[in-house]
């Protein structure tokens, strides 16, 4: 029989040495289909699937809830960083959970006592102006009427009291209409907002007519069983995070990741446990790992998916510190090939600097790709933009760096209370990379195109064929590398996104 042409990735990874994203390729297949006809749904997590397998890093210059709702529209996920207080993260949370729902179960509310001035500070913060009004300015008491931008636009006095310029000729539905008839009211009607009230007309939940126009725009939007948009956010292993976990809870939050450096540990094992039991309703990721013994060791303590990387990051290192790590490629491919067998998937985090490497990581067994460069420079991460040289940049820091330490960043390595701390990553900086409106649909075709040239149409294929070995690889010389980029050239422009 002949023998096929390129490697297996069982051939690939089996030699000793460990393999980066750039020391190997993927070897073309077959076509007959577009790139349209390309599923990129996944899994992040046992019981948590996406429209689109891209994830940002819980780092405080990577994701605050401006990432995490752009994520969300887009079909990913965003993971709130717990570089701040408890209240602080959770409202985070909150935020996400509030921009775009069906029925908005806790709106913003005021009573007729509050002011104009108060709705400016509201639209300021989260961006909307449309507030009901009732007796007590509370949920769940009488609706007296609802503020609107029309009603305040030309009024000079923001010192008035909303009882002075509220609309109290209202549209309202009752408590158990179903989300399609709500919808229907709301286009008939031209209105903004649709309060929900109960038989006594006590205000219950809201609608709004702008989520109409963002359902219809962005379809693959990753949202839970309450037509709310899904958030993450991370928790360190220690005491405190057991508090903070009750106010993520509270505050709606889908799945958590401990976020510690080393994941193999007493302390990540023991908080797992206690999420599991406690808050079962909550999706629990444990990591960083990059072994196939670290993977079991949290796998028996009951997670739901795997954080894989340990140092391969832009600002990290932890390997050149620490001497202690794995080249990214072999550590995703070996800890995916050994969780997949109990249906745990895992995720990509750290190495990634293009879509080639994304569709590297994937191709290798990861289900989701998470990432922090990439993300860092645009302008729905945390931060504002300066220029240097004439060059737009953004502060990108790692949560190892000792200016985020010094932040709260240390809980991820056991170092809360440390005298010395020793850095294991920099604070560096990033090109503007525009909005992630813009790049994460050039991302998912980018990936599009790849999936097509390896012959396959979805990423559950794609790991079938990677564990028959139908999916077939090289490697990459230093020479094949500089060969596989722009070379020989006397000048060049390089494209807006890489």
């Amino acid at each position: 029989m002949q023998k096929r042409d390129g490697y297996s990735a069982a051939e690939l990874f089996g030699s000793a040495n460990g393999l980066a994203y750039n020391d190997f390729i993927i070897l073309p297949g077959y076509i007959d289909f577009s790139p349209d006809d390309v599923n990129l749904e996944s899994r992040l997590t046992r019981n948590i699937s996406l429209k689109r397998p891209l994830i940002s890093s819980p780092m405080d210059t990577v994701t605050e809830s401006r990432m995490a709702i752009c994520l969300a529209l887009m079909g990913g996920i965003g993971f709130i960083h717990y570089n701040n207080t408890i209240a602080e993260q959770a409202e985070e949370v909150r935020k996400v959970k509030r921009f775009e729902n069906g029925f908005i179960l806790d709106p913003m509310v005021f009573s007729p006592e509050h002011r104009i001035s108060d709705i400016d500070e509201v639209k300021e913060k989260y961006g909307f102006s449309g507030i009901p009004i009732t007796a007590d300015g509370r949920l769940g008491s009488k609706l007296l009427g609802i503020v609107t931008n029309r009603d305040i636009d030309f009024e000079t006095d923001r010192s008035k009291k909303l009882s002075e310029v509220m609309n109290t000729e209202l549209l309202t539905a009752k408590k158990g209409i179903s989300l399609p008839e709500a919808n229907e009211i709301l286009k008939t009607s031209k209105k903004g907002k649709l309060p929900i009230v109960d038989d006594s007309g006590n205000l219950v939940s809201l609608m709004c007519r702008n989520d109409l126009l963002k359902n219809r725009e962005y379809p693959f939007a990753s949202k839970d069983n309450q037509k709310q948009l899904m958030v993450g956010a991370s928790l360190s292993t220690q005491e405190e995070a057991r508090e903070r976990l009750a106010e993520l809870a509270r505050a709606g939050v889908n799945a958590v990741v401990v976020d510690s450096a080393q994941g193999n540990s007493i302390y990540q094992i023991e908080m797992i446990r206690y999420i599991k039991k406690h808050h079962p309703e909550i999706d629990v990721i444990g990591g960083n790992v990059v072994t196939e013994e670290q993977c079991e060791n949290l796998i028996k303590a009951g997670v739901d998916a795997l954080r894989i990387g340990m140092g391969p990051g832009s600002i990290c290192t932890t390997q050149t510190t620490m001497s202690v790590g794995r080249a990214q490629a072999t550590a995703v491919y070996r800890c995916a090939r050994h969780s997949r067998q109990q249906g745990v998937p895992v995720i990509a985090d750290g190495g990634i600097a293009n879509i080639g490497h994304i569709a590297k990581a994937l191709a290798i067994g990861a289900s989701c790709t998470m990432m922090g460069s990439m993300f860092a420079g645009t302008s729905e991460a945390p931060g504002e933009y300066y220029y240097e040289n004439g060059v737009r940049l953004k502060k990108y820091r790692g949560m190892a760096s000792l200016e985020a330490m010094e932040k709260g960043g240390s809980k991820r390595y056991f170092a809360e209370d440390a005298k010395i701390m020793v850095a294991q990553g920099v604070t560096g900086y990033v090109v503007d990379k525009g909005s992630m409106f813009d790049y994460v649909p050039y991302l998912v075709q980018g990936l599009k195109h790849s999936f097509q040239d390896m012959g396959t149409r979805d990423i559950t294929t794609l790991h079938e064929r990677l564990e028959s070995g139908e999916l077939r690889f090289e490697m990459r010389s230093l020479s094949a590398q500089i060969e596989g980029g722009v070379h020989d050239m006397y000048s060049y422009k390089e494209p807006k996104y890489m």
